[in-house]
């Protein structure tokens, strides 16, 4: 028996996008308890090279938005990666749960033979259903732990159960 593509990403995105709004929540208390400037947990880093938490929260909503409108050859809402404090990041994540309330099983009904041409340069293109397996949904989970990792890195009491929702 087959998994439908709609339970293969909406559902998974959306447990993602929980489990992110968690983690501001969870931040913005630490922030406030430890009289820290909220702007430099926004602003932090695992190290020089990689995206701050800014930055993941900017990826996952993008991957997940992305993924679905790959999948419907249809276009995702742009948003302008922007985002400089805790409520900049709930707005952004509320308007990508917006967009990810719109599909439907039916409106993914196929997607899994529909061909995928993967970002970038690489020219890889894939069908439906392995370009969600092997990677929208891996890049998606690796910018939420990532995320988690970076707020753990700075102090903030988020754990596993954070994570896992």
């Amino acid at each position: 028996m087959s998994i439908s593509m709609y339970r293969l990403t909406v559902p998974m995105f959306q447990r993602g996008l929980a489990s992110l709004k968690t983690y501001l929540d969870k931040a913005e208390s630490y922030a406030k308890e430890k009289n820290i400037d909220p702007g430099i947990l926004v602003a932090a880093r695992l190290a020089p090279d990689m995206l701050p938490l800014s930055g993941q929260y900017q990826r996952a909503s993008d991957t997940a938005k992305f993924a679905l409108a790959r999948l419907t050859a249809t276009d995702a809402p742009k948003f302008e990666d922007n985002e400089k404090t805790f409520d900049d990041l709930r707005e952004r994540l509320a308007k990508t749960e917006a967009y990810l309330a719109g599909f439907s099983a039916q409106t993914l009904e196929g997607t899994e033979t529909r061909q995928i041409t993967l970002p970038g340069k690489s020219g890889i293109v894939l069908p439906g259903d392995e370009y969600i397996a092997t990677f929208a949904l891996p890049n998606f989970y690796f910018h939420v732990a990532t995320a988690h990792a970076i707020l753990r890195n700075q102090g903030a009491p988020i754990g596993k159960r954070d994570y896992l929702g």
